[in-house]
This record gives C-alpha cells, sequence and structure tokens, in this order.
C-alpha cells in the first residue's frame, strides 16, 4: 500500500445508510492502516461504564476522583475485553503507537495506573475493543461509500462532545451528515 493512501490518523464517518449496528452514527479513528489491514478506535459511543469502575475491576485503590468519572468507549466490536487509550503526546508508555504528530494510541496497563494516580496525560479517551479490517476490507467499504472521511484532530478525538462528534466530524467536510440520503449512490 502507498503511504499517501493510508487511512491512518483519517477520522472514518459513518454514512447515514451504514447497516451494522456496531458502526451506524459512528465516528471511527483509524489508528494503523496497512497492507494487512486497518485497526481503529470508535471514539462517540460511550458506555454506562465509568474509568471509576475500571480502576476497581483492576483493583487500583484511592483512583484520581475527577479521572474517574470520565466514561469507557465502546471502540469497537472486536476484542472487547481488551482495553486501548487515545491520548495526547507528552507521554510515552510500554506500548504505544503514535498515530499522528498530536495522537498516540497505548495498549499496555501502565497508562490507566498513571492516569488512576492522576499521573497519566491531560487528553485521553479509554475505549474497551476496537473496529478491526483485513487486507482491502476498508478500502472495498471506502468504494462502497459505507464512510466519508477526514484528517484527524484532536479537538474531535477529545474536545468535542460524544453526542456531537458524528455531526462536527462531518461538518468539516461542509456536510450537514443528517441530511444526506441513506441510500449511497456511485458516479
Amino acid at each position: 500500500m502507498q503511504s499517501d493512501s493510508s487511512l491512518t490518523n483519517q477520522l472514518l464517518i459513518a454514512m447515514p445508510g451504514m447497516l451494522d449496528p456496531n458502526f451506524s452514527t459512528t465516528v471511527t479513528l483509524v489508528c494503523e492502516h496497512n497492507d494487512d489491514g486497518a485497526l481503529g478506535i470508535v471514539i462517540n459511543r460511550p458506555t454506562t461504564l465509568k474509568l471509576g469502575g475500571l480502576f476497581e475491576q483492576l483493583e487500583l485503590a484511592g483512583a484520581d476522583s475527577g479521572v474517574a468519572e470520565q466514561p469507557v468507549m465502546s471502540g469497537g466490536p472486536v476484542g472487547t475485553e481488551r482495553g486501548f487509550v487515545l491520548h495526547g503526546v507528552g507521554h510515552s508508555y510500554e506500548s504505544t503507537l503514535d498515530v499522528s504528530n498530536d495522537i498516540r494510541l497505548t495498549l499496555s496497563r501502565d497508562i490507566i495506573d498513571a492516569m488512576a494516580l492522576g499521573d497519566g496525560p491531560e487528553d485521553t479517551l479509554v475505549a474497551l475493543g476496537y473496529a478491526g479490517w483485513e487486507a482491502g476490507q476498508l478500502e472495498d467499504e471506502m468504494l462502497a461509500n459505507s464512510w466519508l472521511n477526514v484528517p484527524a484532530t484532536p479537538e474531535i478525538v477529545f474536545e468535542t462532545p460524544f453526542n456531537k462528534r458524528w455531526d462536527s466530524a462531518a461538518r468539516t467536510l461542509g456536510i450537514d451528515i443528517a441530511s444526506l440520503p441513506t441510500d449511497a449512490g456511485h458516479a
């Protein structure tokens, strides 16, 4: 795959006609995309679980109360028992992947331990599970008009309210996503 065709650091915006309930009205940050496939984290599906509950499950006592109220996201339908942390730069952990110059993905527990102590990155999004595509699968979905894509920004990933991310990401293209028809066409 040519590096200019990679969708790494792109937000995938589900088109209104997306029938898969795992991805209907979602925004997914593509963290890695290469010849072997792609991995992304859905950034607008909060669960009822708060970080405090996750800290309790991991037996992390005395967790920072401000961090404990942050919701845990449903990052996608694959590996839902695994945790993923999107965060800003300035911190590196045992298993950190640079998504862009502004966004990192960490899969190791050391970031959760740091967050519980109040020593983690300022901007974070914790998710259980991820979205995964086999080689060529995401490209086929793009050709089928299942997704729009825009470059990711820390503002959308970390600051925009969850319920506004789908619309906000599409508006960066000048599109009111809710007004698009549910059936995609091809030129």
